[in-house]
């Protein structure tokens, strides 16, 4: 086995939790079961990693198994990337063929390998028809460089693409993804995120659906003298509860939102005053920058109305979010940005 690669693996196997090592060598399925049950992972991570080097070495381990390790773990741990969302487009009039995995990755790899000699590529599929793929680019002159290699996650039968940690080379890729899945166009949309499955359900619709209900536990009563209350107003108090329940649900649906953890508005507007007034002498447009921070933030939205904070419904500035993020946000988890071009004055 070659050098560079068993200190690829090795690096591999450092990144993994000490839990989740058996687990992943294990989906690798790579080493045999005798091979797994000799590695001792009570020692220090170091020793581990040097175990399993060693058993891939008695495999004579390639590049491209390696490969797939790396794969497994950043699948396991894809928040810790930056993706960002590419949507691809037909010719006017043109239908959407029939998707072949074996003939994709075929076209993928001839369409790369013929412009890049040097160039690394791997597929995994994975569950609801995403097909990961990983590419370590090289040059005409250098070896692939593993370290800092792109990833792309494809659903097939749809024009979405999920790409990380890619710079100079997006014109080779995106003529690559083209050929492949016979599109016609590609095109960078204003949405990224740490979050991969927050980005899947903004573009795929899915973020109405009830994937976790949030249930608060009630108050905890106090021993407090029982007072006398108004039938009338316990009836309207219920009814306005309701009514904020309605609406809320109306707005953001039953299901857990996309999770976003920032975002910033740009916002341009007019001043309004009286003509006689005169206040500004020049019509120059108001700008202004409005930010938001939340571990979660639609779900922190979600929960002003019925926590009494704000009333319902929310401003169509604050709920719009997943909706507009498609065409005209920019989000980033922690470091993100949202520029709502279309909200105007």
């Amino acid at each position: 086995m070659d050098e560079t690669v068993a200190e690829y693996i090795r690096r591999t196997v450092l990144k993994i939790p000490r839990r989740e090592i058996m687990e992943m060598l294990t989906t690798w399925d790579f080493l045999s079961k005798t091979q797994l049950q000799t590695i001792n992972v009570h020692q220090i991570k170091e020793r581990i990693s040097q175990e399993v080097v060693n058993l891939c070495e008695e495999n004579s381990a390639s590049i491209k198994q390696a490969a797939i390790l790396d794969m497994i773990y950043n699948h396991t741990y894809r928040n810790k990337k930056v993706w960002t969302v590419y949507q691809m487009t037909k010719a006017a009039g043109e239908e959407t063929d029939s998707f072949n995995l074996v003939d994709f990755k075929r076209k993928f790899k001839r369409s790369l390998q013929s412009a890049l000699k040097n160039v690394t590529i791997s597929f995994r599929e994975y569950e609801d028809n995403a097909i990961w793929i990983r590419i370590a680019w090289g040059t005409q002159y250098t070896k692939p460089n593993q370290y800092k290699p792109s990833y792309v996650v494809y659903h097939s039968q749809t024009p979405y693409v999920f790409i990380s940690n890619l710079r100079s080379s997006i014109p080779l890729l995106c003529q690559a993804l083209l050929h492949a899945s016979s599109y016609h166009d590609i095109h960078e949309m204003e949405l990224r995120s740490h979050c991969l499955d927050s980005l899947k359900d903004i573009v795929f619709k899915r973020y109405r659906q009830t994937f976790q209900t949030y249930h608060p536990r009630p108050l905890q009563e106090r021993n407090v003298a029982p007072e006398k209350v108004d039938p009338r107003i316990i009836q309207e108090n219920k009814r306005e509860k309701e009514r904020i329940q309605r609406v809320n649900q109306e707005v953001f649906g039953d299901g857990l939102q996309p999770k976003i953890e920032f975002a910033q508005y740009k916002l341009e507007t007019m001043f309004k005053s009286e003509p006689r007034m005169d206040v500004l002498s020049e019509k120059e447009p108001f700008r202004c920058v409005v930010k938001f921070s939340s571990p979660h933030l639609l779900e922190a939205l979600k929960s002003l109305a019925p926590a009494g904070l704000a009333d319902a419904p929310l401003s169509p500035l604050l709920t719009c979010i997943p909706q507009k993020a498609r065409n005209y946000f920019k989000i980033k988890e922690r470091r993100g940005i949202l520029s709502p071009s279309c909200l105007g004055p």
